[in-house]
């Protein structure tokens, strides 16, 4: 039995793993996935990496660390906080050190342009994902999964975006991607080259979208056992 420790994207909580624990749990492994404080103006990539910490309390100093999407700038900080056996950047961004994700990769951006009109920014300062954005951007490969992802999105403050990466160097610890080919979010491009340039690996690629936790549950989950299994 592996540990594995799920941490989800910007908007997203908990939740969005709800399809694929279970597929993990199947194949043995135990599973936590928990809600970082992204609802909160005063959190940042450090806040984030302890709710992260505080609910893997129980798990093993070998445990497999996820992150999807924006949980990747929260995964590296977890492994400078407590012992991890390696990190999977699911569909993620990757931070450099000391850097703003703005100016890293010599500012390569990567997300779509396109994709900073999809929210509305609050009066508290957050962002609200427009209802109406989506099956456009998240659920275009699993439509029928649209109304639950869409009730189910958090409002979202930017600080791991905002700040400079608060580790001062990479975690002594293997890395994977996993990349996603038809993501609209984050650019396949882009995952490619972090994986090859600041990760130093070759990316697994699964077809679908940004979102294989919710249209390929199983899928991934067989990614994910193969790199576990693989460690």
């Amino acid at each position: 039995m592996s540990d594995v420790a799920l941490v989800h994207g910007a908007y997203h909580g908990a939740w969005c793993w709800e399809r694929v624990v279970p597929e993990l749990e199947a194949r043995g492994h135990r599973v936590v996935a928990m809600d970082l404080p992204s609802d909160r103006a005063d959190a940042g990539a450090r806040e984030y990496a302890a709710a992260a910490v505080d609910a893997m309390a129980d798990l093993d100093d070998d445990v497999t660390v996820v992150g999807h999407s924006l949980g990747g700038l929260t995964i590296p900080v977890v492994a400078s906080m407590r012992p991890v056996g390696r990190l999977v950047f699911l569909a993620a961004i990757v931070p450099v050190p000391g850097r703003t994700v703005g100016a890293a990769l010599d500012g390569e951006l990567p997300t779509d342009p396109a994709f900073l009109a999809t929210s509305t920014t609050n009066e508290d300062g957050s962002a609200t994902f427009r209802t109406e954005c989506v099956e456009e951007w998240f659920t275009h490969d699993a439509p029928g999964s649209t109304r639950w992802v869409a009730s189910r999105l958090r409002r979202q403050f930017w600080g791991p975006v905002t700040e400079a990466c608060p580790i001062d160097a990479w975690p002594a610890v293997a890395s994977s991607y996993v990349l996603c080919r038809d993501d609209r979010i984050v650019r396949p491009d882009y995952q490619r080259r972090v994986a090859r340039e600041l990760l130093g690996v070759t990316p697994v690629e699964m077809v679908g979208g940004h979102e294989p936790m919710v249209a390929r549950p199983a899928e991934l989950a067989a990614v994910l056992d193969g790199i576990v299994s693989d460690r």
